[in-house]
């Protein structure tokens, strides 16, 4: 072999010559590329080579790729029932015709050198959010809900001075860890029960809960189970006589019909902006938003941007910019209030848009029929034999079905809808146990009134042919 032929670089890995190695290792003072990773203990490091298949041309893994995607269903493809924090609304086209706009189609929040309308399209959304939940400030968006209500709690243990919070046993328990993981060592949370007849908070654990370590109570209207909450001034009434926060987090599709939280004394308003122009992307397209009166303890504890506008130094022309930018991990990464990075910038263009377009009239509208049509489904399921709506309380647009009468499992049922081309809401038996063979069903103003019945109607043919040992 001559030696003196260099080797070729990688198509995908960058670095991958000797000479270019051994040149950044020098730079940098070790010796071999094993020692960058020195710190990781041995016996958690792979003592042998990783079990890959072979290596694949550009065509070949194209064509496996796509393989694998088509064995995805769409909702195109299949009735969704299925919501628990992921839901399936109607996306205007303009949506995504303006969100695709080369000055725009980027995650990250830019730069001033780079703003061709960018920053006044988030501070016209940050209006916007802030006049549906009836608030003063807005973010720029975070990742999603879990982490704008982990952001949330952690401002509020940062204006208390305290380190306890008080969330619902409720809770998404897929929320509840992200919460956990984003809080810990600093803060500690405790659960509050629910009244098991209505699911709304029980008050009088909340009351026993509650103490001077107290930094938030932390409640979601309508709540992850789908009740709406109707005792919110009460628990804020609890919250603030024990000097801590009213932290509220809500579903913005629902204050058409219901008080933003902002009218029932919450400190902090926080939630999800997917259902505002979003089409559910596999775990993408998810986005949260933080909002709080316009009050300087609570503006300055705002990890992420906040834009506002301001005059410039030419008579009559309005700038856009940061407000307060040193209190940002952006400004200062070692001292910022906590460690922020990409923002889901473009998705907050897009709930402007939405919130543009649809206005509080089309606001109210969209609640109205969302609600009507996931009560006529409720209707629908209850009347089934075995099958039982649980919670007496009012819902938005996700209620629980409860199967345990049935004798069969929710899986057993779901997988025979999936054959009828539906798919089931969310298996509840795992997280919430107490409730039985239960799911969270999810009606939206997407759905037909021949799809509830078809729903209905599929259920009781699927739970009838289990019972009886025969094919659907």
């Amino acid at each position: 072999m001559d030696k003196t032929k260099k080797q070729a670089a990688h198509p995908y890995i960058p670095n991958t010559i000797p000479e270019v190695q051994r040149q950044m290792l020098d730079e940098i003072g070790v010796d071999r590329i094993e020692d960058l990773f020195a710190i990781i203990p041995d016996d958690i490091k792979l003592n042998r080579m990783m079990n890959l298949p072979p290596a694949l041309t550009e065509n070949q893994l194209q064509r496996e790729i796509e393989k694998l995607l088509n064995k995805n269903k769409s909702t195109k493809e299949k009735l969704n029932f299925l919501g628990a924090g992921c839901w399936q609304h109607y996306v205007p086209a303009v949506c995504d015709e303006i969100n695709q706009r080369s000055e725009f189609v980027t995650a990250y929040a830019g730069e001033p050198y780079e703003d061709h309308g960018r920053f006044q399209t988030l501070f016209e959304y940050q209006s916007l959010v802030a006049e549906l939940v009836d608030m003063d400030v807005v973010n720029v968006p975070t990742f999603d809900w879990a982490q704008a209500a982990s952001t949330a709690l952690r401002m509020s243990a940062r204006i208390t001075g305290r380190n306890k919070l008080l969330l619902p046993a409720t809770i998404d328990r897929d929320k509840l860890m992200i919460i956990n993981n984003y809080i810990t060592p600093d803060l500690s949370y405790t659960l509050v029960d629910y009244n098991s007849e209505t699911g709304e908070l029980n008050l009088d654990d909340l009351k026993h809960k509650v103490d001077a370590n107290t930094a938030a109570v932390y409640i979601e209207n309508p709540t992850f189970l789908g009740t709406i909450e109707s005792q919110g001034a009460h628990i804020g009434e609890i919250a603030h006589e024990a000097g801590a926060l009213f932290v509220v987090g809500v579903d913005p599709s629902s204050l058409g019909v219901l008080k933003p939280p902002s009218q029932y004394g919450a400190d902090i308003v926080c939630g999800d902006l997917q259902p505002l122009g979003m089409h559910m992307n596999y775990g993408g397209g998810q986005a949260g938003f933080i909002a709080t009166h316009d009050k300087e303890q609570f503006v300055m504890e705002y990890p992420s941007r906040l834009f506002g506008i301001a005059p410039t130094s030419v008579e009559g022309e309005y700038g856009f910019g940061d407000v307060a930018y040193e209190r940002t991990s952006f400004a200062h990464r070692e001292t910022g209030k906590e460690s922020v990075g990409t923002q889901t910038a473009l998705w907050g263009i897009t709930a402007g848009v939405y919130l543009a377009l649809m206005g509080p009239y089309g606001m109210q509208e969209l609640g109205q029929t969302i609600m009507q049509k996931s009560q006529y489904a409720a209707s629908l399921l209850d009347d089934l034999e075995g099958v039982e709506v649980k919670f007496t309380a009012p819902f938005f647009k996700e209620f629980i079905v409860d199967f345990t009468n049935t004798g069969l499992t929710v899986a057993q049922i779901h997988a025979k809808l999936s054959e009828q081309g539906i798919q089931g809401g969310k298996d509840l038996s795992l997280d919430f146990p107490e409730l039985g063979q239960s799911a969270l069903y999810c009606v939206t103003e997407i759905h037909l009134q021949d799809e509830l019945e078809y729903l209905a109607a599929s259920i009781q043919q699927c739970v009838s042919a289990l019972q009886e040992g025969v094919s659907v």
